[in-house]
C-alpha cells in the first residue's frame, strides 16, 4: 500500500464531484430576471451556482487541509472518506438529500475507478490528476483569491509526484483499484457508451499502443539466479497491440490520456446510475437503490450529533440553504427514496459546523469504528479524525 495516494484520490474525487454539480446546477438554472419577478420559482441563478462551486472549492482547497491531507498515510476506510465528501458537498448554501448523495458519491467513484484502469501508464494518474485541477481552475477563474488556492495545490502536486519512480506510481496505481475492487455500480452513461457490462464491470481495450519502453505482450522470460535468460515462452495475448514510437506522443496514445479526467458532463445527457445486482434480468438495467451498512444511518446521525447538532427537516419549517436533486424528476427521487429500506430511510442531515471542544473528543473516539478492516493501525484513523475535525472547523 502507496503512503502517497490519499492526496490523488482525494482530488480526482472532488474534481467529479464538482463535474456533476455543476451539471446538476446548470440544469436547474433560471434566468435572473425571471427569479427577481417570481421568487418561488424552484430553481437556482447563475450567482447561486457561482456561489456553491465556490464554497465547495475553497473548503477543497484549504491551506491547513491540504497540508494534513499531503502528509504520508494510509487511504481512510471507505466509510470516512465517504464522510469527508459529505460533508465537503454541504460546505455551501446546497443541501443534497440521502438519495442524491448517494447518487452522487456512486458516479464518483465509478468515474475516476474507469481513469485509473484506463491509464496506460501508472504515472499516467497524475496526468488524471491535473485535468481535473485545470478544470477546477477553470471554475473559480474569476475568483482570484480562490484560484490561488488551487495554483498552490497544483505546486504540491508537482512537487510531491513528479519525482516519483514508475514502481512507486504502480504502487499507487494497485492501492487505488485495491480501494475500488469492490465497486460494480452500474452508470447509465457508461452503459450507453458500452464501456460498462450490465454487472457493472468495466470493458478494457485489448488493443492499441503499449506504453512507451515496454514490450507488446506476448512473451514470457525467465532467468536464473545470476540473471541470465534460459527459457522463452510465447503466449496468445488476445489482443492487437503496437509499440509506441516515443515517449509522450499523445498523438499516438489517442484520447485514452489527454481526455481522461476531464469533464464528461460537459455534453448534455441524463447522470443516472443503476446498482448492479444478481436477477437473472440484469440486462434490462433495471434500476435498483443501494444496498449500503444497515448500520449506516445511525453512525451518521450520531456523527452529525457529535459535530454541533441534527436537524431533520419537516414539512412546513423554513429553509434557508438550496436543494438540488440529481434525479431528472421528483418521481425518480421519490422511487429512490422508496425502494430503499425502511430502517435506512433519513431525513436530509444538517451538520452544525461549529467548534465544540467535547464534541470533537467524542469524534475521536467513535472515529476509529470507521475503518472496515480491525487491523488498520491507530495512527490511521487518528489521520482520519484530524481530517474530519478539520473540516469541521471550516
Amino acid at each position: 500500500m502507496s503512503s502517497r495516494t490519499l492526496p490523488l484520490l482525494f482530488i480526482n474525487l472532488g474534481g467529479e464531484m464538482l463535474y456533476i454539480l455543476d451539471q446538476r446546477l446548470r440544469a436547474q438554472n433560471i434566468p435572473a430576471d425571471k427569479a427577481k419577478k417570481v421568487s418561488t420559482i424552484p430553481g437556482w441563478i447563475e450567482a447561486d451556482r457561482k456561489r456553491v462551486m465556490n464554497d465547495i472549492i475553497t473548503t477543497m482547497f484549504n491551506k491547513k487541509f491540504l497540508e494534513e491531507l499531503f502528509k504520508p498515510q494510509e487511504l481512510y476506510s471507505k466509510k470516512a472518506l465517504r464522510t469527508v465528501f459529505d460533508r465537503l458537498a454541504h460546505a455551501s448554501i446546497m443541501r443534497l438529500n440521502q438519495a442524491s448523495m448517494d447518487k452522487l458519491y456512486d458516479l464518483m467513484t465509478m468515474a475516476f475507478k474507469y481513469q485509473v484502469l484506463l491509464c496506460p501508464r501508472p504515472k499516467d494518474i497524475l496526468l488524471v490528476s491535473f485535468n481535473h485541477m485545470d478544470a477546477i481552475k477553470d471554475f473559480v477563474k474569476d475568483t482570484p483569491s480562490i484560484l490561488s488556492q488551487v495554483d498552490e495545490t497544483y505546486r504540491q502536486l508537482i512537487e510531491m509526484y513528479t519525482p516519483l519512480s514508475s514502481g512507486e506510481f504502480q504502487l499507487i496505481r494497485q492501492t487505488l483499484l485495491i480501494f475500488f475492487q469492490d465497486m460494480h455500480i452500474r452508470v447509465s452513461i457508461f452503459l450507453k457508451d458500452k464501456v460498462q457490462n450490465s454487472n457493472g464491470r468495466f470493458v478494457l481495450p485489448t488493443s492499441g499502443p503499449v506504453p512507451h519502453g515496454t514490450q507488446v505482450p506476448g512473451l514470457i522470460r525467465m532467468f536464473s539466479c545470476t540473471g541470465e535468460e534460459f527459457t522463452r515462452l510465447k503466449f496468445n495475448n488476445g489482443g492487437n497491440y503496437t509499440t509506441a514510437l516515443r515517449e509522450g506522443s499523445f498523438d499516438i496514445f489517442g484520447d485514452r490520456v489527454t481526455k481522461l479526467g476531464t469533464n464528461m458532463y460537459s455534453v448534455s445527457r441524463p447522470v443516472e446510475t443503476h446498482m448492479s445486482g444478481t436477477s437473472k434480468n440484469s440486462a434490462q438495467h433495471t434500476k435498483v437503490s443501494a444496498a449500503p451498512n444497515p448500520l449506516a444511518k445511525e453512525e451518521l446521525n450520531l456523527l452529525a450529533r457529535l459535530m454541533g447538532g441534527l436537524e431533520v427537516q419537516k414539512p412546513g419549517n423554513a429553509d434557508t440553504g438550496f436543494r438540488i436533486s440529481l434525479f431528472a424528476t421528483d418521481e425518480e427521487e421519490e422511487e429512490a427514496l422508496i425502494s430503499r429500506p425502511d430502517e435506512l430511510s433519513c431525513g436530509v442531515i444538517n451538520i452544525q459546523a461549529t467548534k465544540d471542544q467535547q464534541a470533537n473528543a467524542e469524534l475521536a473516539k467513535i472515529m476509529g469504528e470507521f475503518t472496515e478492516s480491525g487491523d488498520q493501525s491507530p495512527s490511521v484513523s487518528n489521520k482520519g479524525d484530524d481530517l474530519l475535525a478539520m473540516m469541521d472547523g471550516l
